[in-house]
């Protein structure tokens, strides 16, 4: 399992496009110097250590052929097997590949033969249950789904397999990706790695509890408040909710169009970086990504520098920190974490937003967009997969097979009746006005990115309401936003800092 780690090392980039990352993978609490090239040669010489072990790493490993993609593979498989279902009984995956050791043995053919596809080659990768994955069960965590199998890949799984990593499971998420906790009908509740009475986080809470405990080394996940970056924050992980329109949603189950967007949870920046660089970019069944062209750079591990926050300015946001006294324990950790920042050479001042609490607030606690999105999406899925078991929503509500805790949000979802109402409008209108207060307050205060904590609150309790997200400074505006790991509580659950920045 993920032991306890200590945050390290921060990095970041140079461009306005990718100023998100010249602070925000400055955030690297797990960037060691092995996981850059100049360590790839120390890892040649010892056999490679699957705990914890990083992309660099294991392609270290793979390139000197120390181990092979299908040792690889039946290792992680094994991890599952010993520990998903069985001893901690984690419960974050859905179902396994049976076809992965073949899979890898394709690989490590191409790899002999000397037509490596990329730093993901011979890789193992685990999937959200949303994904559409040829040959394996899609479910979105929901028993109205079980059984069914879809006829191709999400373009955010295709570009990973064209980019040589082994698919070789489909982690858990809460159901229909309509909550933070990671619970649904067709599996139950996911545990935390760090703590088994707590919840992973959600709605991609099997990724996060997978990579916390090394049944892989990287993943994906998708977000449409805070549903990669909870996860991360709560499992010790690095997240990123990239530029709407970064990577494509075509394939993934919708829960909101307006907010949806896939990515990676992994466990260090650079790993993260080298994901993005195999996934982000244009797909013509997606229009929103062509906002991507033009903004990709080359790669975007160019820009994970060790010393990168000497003269950085970083806006700490108090609005976000500390807005109830039950948060303050998350809040000593983020200072802390803070503190080291300024030690590395980064300036912190504080930022306000003006009208903040206003601009995020609507009839939904936040959340307005989605309710009044997902019936219309789930149903357009549905009605472009004809194979899949449900037509509609109100379908999977008349067969019953789903979970109790999912109930109210679905029948909430079931009773819009239009999205063409002046309040969806004024609140897709909302979303601009929030991007420019963002984006305002930065160039006043002079700074490069905003932080704040993912979840002002510790995971909670399997079974109790889990509050203080800050899913929606990043969600509602369309800006980019990264998780890395803070530190620990004083009894040693994880939190993450986010840092949020331009376009």
């Amino acid at each position: 399992m993920s032991a306890a780690r200590p945050h390290a090392n921060w990095s970041r980039l140079r461009r306005p496009m990718w100023r998100l990352f010249k602070t925000a993978l400055a955030g690297a609490s797990m960037l060691a110097v092995a996981d850059l090239p100049q360590g790839r040669a120390e890892m040649q010489a010892r056999q490679v250590e699957l705990l914890e072990a990083t992309v660099p790493q294991l392609q270290a490993a793979l390139t000197a052929g120390t181990i092979t993609s299908r040792d690889l593979v039946s290792m992680y498989l094994a991890r599952i097997d010993a520990y998903d279902q069985r001893g901690p009984a984690l419960n974050a995956i859905s179902v396994t590949n049976g076809n992965a050791l073949t899979e890898a043995d394709a690989r490590d053919a191409e790899r002999r033969a000397g037509v490596p596809r990329g730093p993901l080659h011979g890789v193992p990768v685990i999937v959200k249950d949303n994904y559409d994955t040829a040959g394996l069960q899609t479910a979105a965590g929901s028993r109205s789904l079980a059984g069914w199998v879809p006829p191709d890949d999400a373009f955010l799984v295709e570009k990973p397999r064209e980019a040589g990593a082994v698919i070789i499971a489909k982690s858990n998420m809460h159901e229909f990706a309509y909550g933070i906790t990671t619970l649904g009908s067709l599996f139950g509740q996911t545990r935390n790695p760090y703590a088994l009475d707590r919840n992973p986080g959600g709605s991609s809470g099997g990724t996060g509890a997978a990579i916390a405990a090394n049944f892989t080394a990287v993943g994906m996940g998708s977000d449409t408040c805070g549903s990669i970056r909870i996860p991360a924050s709560h499992n010790s992980l690095v997240g990123i909710r990239g530029t709407q329109g970064l990577a494509s949603r075509s394939g993934i189950i919708p829960l909101s169009s307006t907010q949806d967007i896939g990515g990676p949870i992994a466990r260090t920046v650079a790993d993260l970086a080298i994901v993005l660089d195999a996934t982000v970019g244009y797909d013509p069944a997606d229009a929103q990504t062509a906002a991507s062209v033009g903004n990709i750079p080359k790669s975007y591990t160019d820009y994970l520098q060790l010393t990168a926050l000497r003269g950085a300015r970083v806006g700490l946001v108090p609005a976000l920190l500390e807005r109830d006294p039950a948060d303050s324990e998350v809040a000593v950790v983020v200072r802390k974490a803070i503190e080291e920042m300024k030690g590395q050479g980064a300036e912190i001042v504080e930022v306000s937003i003006p009208n903040l609490t206003e601009l995020l607030r609507d009839p939904a606690n936040g959340f307005l967009l989605i309710r009044q999105d997902f019936k219309f999406d789930l149903n357009a899925y549905l009605a472009a997969h004809p194979s899949a078991p449900v037509r509609t929503l109100e379908e999977v509500l008349a067969a019953g097979k789903f979970h109790p805790a999912v109930e109210t949000n679905l029948r909430n979802a079931q009773a819009v009746e239009s999205r063409d109402t002046e309040e969806y409008l004024a609140h897709i209108v909302k979303r601009n006005i929030l991007r420019e207060a963002i984006l305002k307050a930065m160039a006043d205060s002079r700074v490069e990115a905003l932080a704040y904590p993912t979840i002002g609150r510790k995971p909670n309790v399997i079974g109790e309401t889990q509050m203080g997200v800050n899913c929606q400074l990043s969600a509602n505006s369309g800006l980019p936003a990264i998780v890395v790991p803070g530190g620990f509580t004083a009894d040693g659950l994880p939190v993450g800092i986010e840092l949020l920045g331009r376009a």
